[in-house]
């Protein structure tokens, strides 16, 4: 009988779970939205046992709609939203308090205190993150601080801490396994990447009890297995990566220099580094892309808070379009951008500029602007992100990328596709298989099974559906020169 990887991608607004056949091709989906909570302005919030039963839904609904027995499942792989916390109870596995979504602000004074105390360098150093609220380790505190009750409780040890890959691995293993992998780690701040463990100076200045904290296994390996109860047998989970990184590994990007791109709710670029720490000097994340065999690969890392959330934007706040596939098709009612320059900060603006408190703006506004305009500056907004932060990674790396491979929802927009090869001036490619941070983790659990054999068998299974290259550089460099003068202005 055929065998499948069962890939959980755990994400910032849906549960989903896809089936992948021996040809790493997604065979059946299932996929539920989840409740946004936002409980005041620039606090994102999720409900946990929300999550966990709309996981739980869709893993059921693709085992059924594939019509496959379950000891058909070969193993289990998770990828998840990162720094989003949840901290519950060992011993009744209800949550303490509703898990904190990563592009929550609430802490950003907290980072300012931090900053103002000179540890900008120790953390970098130890973690290779900037200090901001994006990270788990400031949901952490301010929920421990914010509940003297919930503090006694994790210093008696009655709690656990996890981002979404440990909450989902506890309830599968129904509570036997408290566990996450470094690519996760390394987004708390609280965890040392040059040493690959977590770090009691860290954890001391954070205030964290070290007894909430997972076990850290490597990215690819039999860590645990699902209760005999959910899948009706103990399924292998095999495979454990934070989504980025388990995006840049379906991408293939395994050579140091490799480049991807996910467009998704936010953006996230990310360079392999190969198996050295690089800090950066330009304000990128250094972060552990995988461990196996126990042994690290390192990336550099660029986050932009918003990128198909402002789609959504322009659909249900500012009414222009119905339906988010409807903003390529409104953008090329207009040959060109009519002269309008949209700054995307509806959360902050993150790398390189890691300002939580900059806002959102459209310039260059006349009589004469349409819709069409606004829809193409949009997503002319989305490229120019991403060429801020790549320009600043090959600074970083001393390396010039070649190409940059793309996925996420956005990046089947072909017109957003061809603006950003435009203004990077270089060849966007597109995978067949766009679900690269399923397949990421699906590879990373079946190496670990033999399910695949090896890494350099899985080149075989990549396969490109579209290339994108560069066409209007002239129409690109005053894009680009705008966008320059526009941004500096907004921060001045």
């Amino acid at each position: 009988m055929d065998k499948f990887i069962l890939a959980i991608d755990a994400g910032t607004t849906s549960s989903r779970a896809i089936l992948f056949d021996k040809n790493a091709r997604p065979i059946e989906i299932a996929q539920y939205e989840f409740n946004q909570i936002f409980p005041k302005e620039g606090w994102v919030e999720h409900d946990p046992i929300e999550i966990w039963n709309t996981q739980l839904k869709a893993i059921n609904d693709v085992i059924k709609s594939a019509n496959i027995d379950v000891q058909n499942i070969d193993s289990v792989g998770i990828t998840n939203q990162r720094e989003t916390t949840v901290i519950w109870n060992k011993k009744t596995g209800q949550p303490v308090y509703n898990a904190i979504v990563w592009q929550d602000r609430r802490t950003a004074n907290f980072c300012d205190d931090l900053k103002n105390n000179n540890k900008t360098e120790f953390i970098q150093n130890k973690t290779g993150l900037v200090i901001d609220a994006y990270f788990s380790g400031t949901k952490i505190k301010w929920i421990l601080d914010n509940h003297p009750k919930i503090r006694l409780q994790a210093d008696d040890g009655e709690l656990l801490f996890g981002t979404i890959d440990t909450w989902l691995i506890w309830n599968l293993t129904n509570g036997v396994s408290h566990i996450t992998d470094p690519s996760n780690a390394s987004r708390t701040l609280l965890y040392n990447i040059q040493e690959d463990r977590w770090d009691d100076e860290l954890i001391s200045l954070f205030n964290v009890p070290k007894n909430i904290l997972p076990k850290v296994v490597d990215s690819s390996s039999i860590s645990a297995y699902v209760d005999s109860k959910i899948f009706g047998f103990k399924a292998p989970i095999s495979g454990i990566a934070g989504d980025q990184q388990a995006a840049l590994f379906g991408q293939l990007c395994l050579n140091r220099g490799d480049i991807k791109n996910t467009y998704g709710t936010g953006c996230f670029c990310v360079m392999n580094t190969g198996n050295k720490f690089v800090k950066s000097n330009n304000k990128m994340l250094s972060t552990i892309a995988w461990r196996i065999n126990g042994e690290l690969t390192y990336a550099l890392e660029g986050s932009i808070f918003v990128a198909g959330a402002l789609i959504q934007w322009l659909r249900d706040k500012l009414g222009i379009i119905k339906n988010a596939s409807e903003v390529e098709s409104l953008a090329k009612t207009v040959d060109n951008n009519g002269g309008v320059t949209f700054i995307p900060a509806l959360s902050g603006l993150a790398a390189p500029y890691w300002d939580p408190y900059a806002q959102g703006a459209i310039f260059g506004i006349t009589r004469g602007t349409q819709n069409g305009h606004i829809a193409r500056a949009a997503l002319e907004s989305i490229a120019l992100r991403t060429r801020d932060i790549i320009i600043e990674m090959e600074k970083d790396a001393n390396i010039k990328f070649s190409s940059l491979k793309v996925d996420g929802g956005a990046s089947n927009n072909n017109l957003l596709m061809q603006i950003q090869s435009d203004i990077l001036d270089t060849n966007v490619i597109r995978p067949k298989t766009t679900e690269t941070t399923a397949l990421g983790v699906a590879f990373l659990a079946g190496l670990a099974t033999g399910f695949f054999n090896d890494i350099p068998s899985l080149k075989k299974l990549w396969v490109k559906d579209r290339s994108f290259k560069p066409i209007l550089k002239n129409n690109s460099n005053q894009i680009v020169g705008l966008w320059s003068q526009r941004i500096n202005k907004l921060l001045s």
